[in-house]
């Protein structure tokens, strides 16, 4: 529909199945052997990786999200509080009107401080959609619930259609 939709992430396989999708990778090059070996990850998650790399992702990703309309969130790190991805520096600097959809809502470092704010954007209130420095913060935690019914029947049409055809 002639988005341009830019992706990150810390494992390099993933770089492949984004640019397969038609969007762009922001490339973070590994520096050293462990920083490498920390974005493998295990069983397809992420895990932790070393200061020095996060400090150039968040670099390359501020640029970025400046310029973007919509910003999605989704970095979960299993038992863990979720990684603050989006500043709230990044958020000033974003245009009036713009968007972050923080799917991490509720599982931040605020919320393990029984703060309601807390997600991959410190911003975020979980449960809530709000406005701060112009940026509208969407920070559902049931978005699935909050989806249209006419959403629900073209999905269930499409679904229809595939097994007329099966």
């Amino acid at each position: 529909l002639g988005a341009v939709i830019e992706a990150s992430d810390v494992r390099p396989s993933v770089k492949e199945q984004v640019e397969s999708l038609g969007a762009k990778f922001i490339d973070v090059p590994y520096e050293t052997a462990e920083e490498k070996e920390a974005a493998e990850g295990v069983g397809g998650y992420a895990r932790p990786m070393p200061q020095g790399w996060l400090d150039r992702q968040k670099t390359e990703v501020a640029k970025r999200v400046a310029q973007a309309d919509v910003v999605i969130t989704t970095a979960l790190i299993p038992g863990r509080a979720a990684p603050v991805l989006v500043t709230e520096e990044m958020v000033m600097a974003m245009k009036p009107g713009s968007v972050i959809v923080d799917l991490a809502a509720g599982k931040g470092p605020a919320a393990s401080e029984g703060s309601p704010a807390g997600g991959n954007c410190p911003l975020t209130e979980a449960g809530r959609t709000v406005v701060k420095h112009g940026v509208t913060l969407v920070g559902e935690t049931n978005l699935p619930a909050l989806v249209a019914a006419d959403s629900s029947s073209l999905y269930a049409r499409n679904v229809l259609d595939f097994l007329k055809l099966v």
